[in-house]
């Protein structure tokens, strides 16, 4: 039986690529909605009532938002403008 994941659930694990401070700590994916999400998480410090405390921030991004890749350098005749 192959897994099928449930809609709003998700998971991430520790990001064995991690290399700089500013990489996430945990990277993995979620369905919500109906939508793949890719979701990073960190770890973060802060201060409640006098005493330190760790919290995990997250950050979501559809899985299909892919960077725009240049188009090519090439000029056609389309691109003379006589």
């Amino acid at each position: 039986m192959a897994y099928e994941r449930k809609d709003n659930s998700g998971s991430i694990f520790k990001n064995a690529n991690k290399t700089e401070d500013w990489h996430a700590d945990a990277r993995g994916s979620a369905l919500i909605d109906g939508v793949e999400y890719w979701v990073d998480a960190y770890t973060n410090t802060g201060t409640k009532n006098n005493s330190e405390e760790k919290w995990q921030g997250l950050r979501f991004k559809k899985k299909d938002s892919q960077p725009k890749k240049e188009s090519s350098s090439e000029i056609t005749y389309d691109d003379i403008p006589f």
